[in-house]
């Protein structure tokens, strides 16, 4: 009896005493309220609204200089649109809460979940997220897609926030920018088949396409050059669609039965990844055929 007293006073003295942990945390809490933390008052609360789907978009700063300085092919360089659907790829990868993203030229934009908590739906943190894996990864991949050009400084990516509060405002705003990417395209398309097939000077074809509509552009081109636009790539004309989607991957796996030899069987898994289409998104088509990318209006 004695014995179990001495064990029982002993435990509560245990349990009244800090450790050494216990004296660290407190120590550390006290020093953490410190006098100058008043200074986060100033910080501005950025919470994108709930609901609502937050759109990220990228842009290119400076990139015609950057351009040039890398010798990048005119109207198009495979090249450097494919370096941008890389890096952008690596985006989705590390943010899997983006159900799609589209671009064209030097930008891209990022369409995260309605429902998305990630970083507590702070607009600062999202936008420089994206921005910095982007362009980290735009340098990193860089010798991939262009190794007999070396990079001779670092490029620059501004970004913005924008929340679209139904499935109708986003589904416009997409549309906008592959609207965006066929009109800047086929006058780039028509200006460069005239500096370098036509023989015209820079300002002599801004000269010929000045208040020209795109039947005027389209018939320059097959009048004059024998260019079927519609026969463009894709790619040029329609921009870039990142989504998820899945791929089925077979490998093999030793078994060893109970009552039988070890032998090898067949095992499938489907895994989640990026993969990429170059098709129209503004017509219903799209949308009937990938109805998870947007979540239900309430």
């Amino acid at each position: 009896m004695q014995r179990l007293i001495t064990q029982t006073l002993l435990r509560r003295f245990l349990n009244k005493c800090p450790t050494h942990t216990d004296r660290l945390i407190s120590l550390s809490a006290r020093m953490a309220k410190s006098k100058f933390e008043y200074v986060r008052n100033f910080e501005i609360d950025d919470t994108c609204l709930r609901n609502c789907y937050i759109v990220v978009r990228l842009d290119g700063r400076n990139f015609h200089k950057f351009a040039e300085d890398h010798n990048f092919l005119k109207p198009n360089d495979d090249r450097a649109l494919a370096l941008m659907v890389r890096s952008a790829t690596s985006v989705l990868e590390e943010l899997e809460d983006i159900n799609i993203a589209y671009g064209q030229s030097d930008e891209f934009s990022f369409v995260f979940k309605r429902s998305s908590t990630w970083f507590r739906r702070r607009a600062s943190k999202l936008m420089t997220h994206v921005a910095s894996q982007f362009s980290s990864s735009y340098v990193f991949y860089w010798g991939e897609f262009f190794s007999d050009q070396p990079l001779l400084h670092p490029p620059s990516f501004d970004g913005r926030v924008v929340l679209y509060p139904s499935n109708r405002n986003l589904r416009d705003y997409l549309s906008w920018r592959q609207a965006d990417c066929h009109i800047n395209n086929l006058y780039n398309t028509a200006f460069w088949a005239l500096v370098q097939r036509g023989g015209c000077t820079t300002a002599q074809a801004e000269e010929r396409l000045k208040g020209t509509v795109a039947a005027d552009k389209n018939e320059l081109l097959f009048s004059e050059f024998n260019i079927n636009y519609n026969n463009e790539p894709s790619a040029y004309r329609k921009g870039t669609t990142l989504l998820w989607g899945r791929t089925d991957e077979a490998s093999t796996k030793k078994i060893k039965p109970s009552n039988g030899d070890e032998r090898q069987v067949l095992v499938t898994r489907s895994r989640r990844q990026v993969t990429t289409h170059h098709c129209d998104i503004i017509g219903d088509q799209f949308w009937d055929e990938h109805p998870d990318i947007l979540e239900p209006d309430d």
